[in-house]
C-alpha cells in the first residue's frame, strides 16, 4: 500500500482544506466549457456545510429507502433520481416497483433537504475552484451508498478497485461525496483513498463532512473494503456540460 497520509482525521473540525494538483488530460478528450471545465485541479475537505445533524436526517432518507431492497453482496445503492435500487444481484425501479408507497417512504421535506444539500455542495465547490456555480449541472449517476463486509457477489459489489471518474463516467467534471456515519465509529475499514505516486492520501469519513474533487486521472481514488459496521455515504457529481445535466429528484 505504501506510504499513507491522512488528509482528514475523523476527530477534526476542518474549515476548509484545499489541496491544488496538477490537471491531468482526461479533460482535453471531451467538450472544453470555459469558466467551468478544470483548469485549477485538486481536492477539498470541508467539515463547515453540512451539520451533523443534517446527516442524520439525511443518512435516515437512506435507510429508509435501502430498507426496501439491498444487496446480496457488501455495497447496495439507491439513486432517487433515477429510482434505481440495489436488490439482490439486481437493481430494481424504486418508482415503478413501489408505485404510490413511494409516498409512505418519502415526504418532501426529505426531497426540500436534499436539493438543499446539493446547492450547498454545489456552491462550495464553485467558490472553492473560482468558477460560477450556475455553470454546474447536477449529472448521474448521483446516488446513497451503504457498504458493510458481506462478501461480493458481482461486480457492482467490487467497489474497492481503484477508478478514475471521468474516465467511468465521461460527463463527471468534479465529483463530491458527502460521508453520513463516522469512521471507527459506526465502521471500521472504509476510508477514501487518493492514490498518488508514491503515497496514498486518506480522507476518514465523518457524519457530515464533505469531500470534493476534480474527476480526472489527477484523482484516481479507490475506497477500502469495510471490515465491520456500516458506512454510509452519497456521491453527488456536477459536470459542466448541460447536455449531460439531470434534474432535482422530485417526490411524484
Amino acid at each position: 500500500d505504501g506510504v499513507t497520509e491522512v488528509l482528514a482525521h475523523r476527530s477534526e473540525n476542518l474549515q476548509d482544506k484545499f489541496i491544488e494538483v496538477p490537471c491531468s488530460e482526461d479533460y482535453d478528450s471531451h467538450k472544453r466549457f470555459e469558466g467551468c471545465t478544470p483548469r485549477k485541479c485538486g481536492r477539498a475537505v470541508t467539515d463547515a456545510v453540512i451539520t451533523r445533524e443534517e446527516a442524520e436526517r439525511i443518512r435516515r432518507i437512506a435507510e429508509r429507502g435501502l430498507s426496501l431492497g439491498g444487496s446480496d453482496g457488501g455495497a447496495s445503492i439507491l439513486d432517487l433520481h433515477s429510482g434505481a435500487l440495489s436488490l439482490g444481484k439486481h437493481f430494481v425501479n424504486l418508482y415503478r416497483y413501489f408505485g404510490d408507497k413511494i409516498q409512505d417512504i418519502f415526504t418532501e421535506e426529505d426531497f426540500a433537504l436534499y436539493r438543499d444539500v446539493r446547492q450547498r455542495i454545489q456552491q462550495r465547490i464553485a467558490q472553492t475552484f473560482g468558477i460560477s456555480s450556475a455553470s454546474l449541472y447536477l449529472t448521474k449517476p448521483t446516488f446513497f451508498s451503504r457498504i458493510n463486509n458481506t462478501e461480493a457477489k458481482t461486480t457492482h459489489d467490487e467497489y474497492w478497485h481503484p477508478h478514475v471518474d471521468k474516465v467511468t463516467y465521461g460527463s463527471f467534471d468534479y465529483t463530491s461525496l458527502l460521508y453520513l456515519s463516522d469512521y471507527t465509529e459506526d465502521f471500521g475499514g472504509g476510508r477514501f483513498v487518493f492514490m498518488d505516486a508514491g503515497s496514498n492520501k486518506t480522507i476518514e469519513p465523518r457524519a457530515g463532512r464533505v469531500s470534493f474533487f476534480t474527476s480526472g486521472s489527477e484523482n484516481l481514488h479507490r475506497v477500502e473494503k469495510v471490515h465491520w459496521g456500516t458506512r454510509y455515504a452519497i456521491t453527488i457529481s456536477f459536470t459542466c456540460n448541460p447536455d449531460h445535466g439531470i434534474g432535482d429528484p422530485v417526490l411524484v
